[in-house]
């Protein structure tokens, strides 16, 4: 397998753009690269591309609410789908102007459309009317269950160390996949304190915000998902034999588990070597995950050797587990779109969206199970900004949207989406029937 797939002699190119992603035709890839390649298939100019027109921002990011690393690493892209998903009232949106240097000189790269009348915006006009009226106290309730999850980790990594218990060192490595999973809510909001505490994974979010809320967010299940083109050649969901064949995707299935189980390790392995062989991609917070060995080395009382090695179990513990969860949480099942796959011929970004996941119902009567396990998932992805406590609130506007264009918010829960990813990993077939056809519900 390699993500550099020619077809006749040219690339082929993803269902949801005229251009097949430039980040794939070069290895390693990394967000780095995905943001390198993005700005040459986006053609911004060196600016910033709303729709069919170019931005100044950057004296504007200093001044960015959300924090000036969404507008400093997104410089020279096309920005519309996070523009519109991340600021649900329209203030942003009015202060544009001021910004604007000119027309784009070429079409959108991206077949999507946010028209006024259509699925998405007539949502968010719902929701915006929605959120002025309710009470935003769910939020205190997420912070808590983020907090109680971070000090579990420490509480679990000291008791299993100085106990030498393996089941409470499991318990710390399930804590530790429970923050990754939790500070994801707040990957997508203004920037805080809680956010770095994703770093104990030993990844970064700040790759897992371009991976995650700039690629997999906007783009998911296409050839700009970087979330999937990062697995390969190990794990592939692109339905085609160009990109894996059966022999190939039947060693998926039975490697998948090692795949979870080295994960954590591997990103920051990567970025280490790229920044020993190539350029600097390490940041100064990347030192925060090593303050969970510190802690057990100081705190417990054992030799350095054992600290290390208990440290090494909870990781690969929490690693196995946030891949499992991860990857089983909602967008792969072959009822689900995948590039490739026959589309609607109306592109809503909205609609989009509805048709590359399946939620879990199965977590809802749960916040925590919601925070910990990507829960109200397609709500997420149309409006990413939101605290997921507040998310359950705007099923009203949803499911009337939904109704009013005819489309369908489909729910199973975990075991079926665990059996779903794993025929979804074999599946080579395309699907010739758009989503909303009734042999794919």
């Amino acid at each position: 397998m390699t993500p550099n797939v020619k077809d006749g002699g040219a690339w082929k190119v993803s269902g949801i753009s005229r251009n097949y992603p430039s980040y794939r035709k070069h290895l390693p890839i990394t967000s780095e690269s995905w943001l390198e390649g993005k700005s040459v298939d986006d053609e911004a100019e060196g600016l910033w591309r709303i729709n069919n027109k170019l931005y100044d921002l950057s004296e504007f990011a200093a001044r960015h609410p959300g924090g000036s690393s969404w507008i400093e690493c997104t410089k020279g892209t096309d920005i519309t789908e996070p523009f519109e998903s991340h600021h649900i009232e329209e203030r942003a949106r009015e202060m544009l102007s001021k910004f604007e240097v000119r027309q784009a000189a070429r079409p959108r790269n991206y077949k999507f459309t946010l028209k006024e009348n259509g699925f998405y915006m007539t949502l968010k006009r719902r929701v915006r009317e929605k959120l002025r009226k309710i009470d935003y106290s769910p939020t205190k309730k997420t912070e808590f269950l983020h907090l109680g999850i971070l000090a579990s980790v420490f509480l679990f990594s000291w008791a299993g160390t100085a106990l030498d218990s393996w089941i409470l060192k499991g318990l710390a490595g399930l804590a530790l996949c429970w923050v990754a999973t939790s500070t994801h809510n707040y990957f997508h909001q203004r920037d805080s304190w809680r956010m770095y505490t994703f770093n104990l994974t030993m990844m970064n979010f700040r790759n897992w915000r371009i991976s995650h809320a700039l690629s997999h967010h906007v783009y998911a299940n296409s050839l700009h998902d970087l979330e999937m083109s990062m697995f390969e050649p190990f794990l592939c969901w692109i339905p085609d034999r160009h990109y894996a064949s059966k022999t190939q995707r039947l060693i998926s299935v039975l490697i998948s588990p090692v795949v979870y189980v080295v994960l954590f390790q591997e990103q920051f392995l990567i970025r280490l070597v790229l920044s020993l062989t190539k350029r600097n991609v390490l940041h100064w917070d990347d030192l925060i995950g090593f303050s969970l060995p510190t802690f057990i080395y100081l705190s417990t009382g054992v030799d350095l050797l054992s600290a290390l090695i208990s440290w090494q179990i909870i990781i690969a513990v929490g690693s196995f587990i946030f891949g499992f969860i991860g990857l089983t949480a909602a967008h792969h099942d072959p009822r689900i779109l995948h590039d490739g796959d026959a589309q609607r011929e109306d592109f809503d970004w909205g609609l989009y969206q509805m048709d590359t996941i399946i939620d879990r119902g199965d977590i809802k009567w749960s916040d925590l199970l919601v925070l910990t396990h990507f829960g109200e998932h397609a709500l997420h992805h149309l409006f990413p900004t939101l605290d997921h406590g507040v998310l359950k609130h705007l099923y009203p506007e949803l499911r009337k949207t939904l109704k009013e264009f005819d489309v369908e918010l489909r729910e199973i829960n975990h075991w079926s989406h665990i059996k779903g990813q794993n025929q979804q990993l074999l599946r080579i077939a395309k699907n010739p029937l758009p989503p909303g056809s009734k042999k794919l519900k």
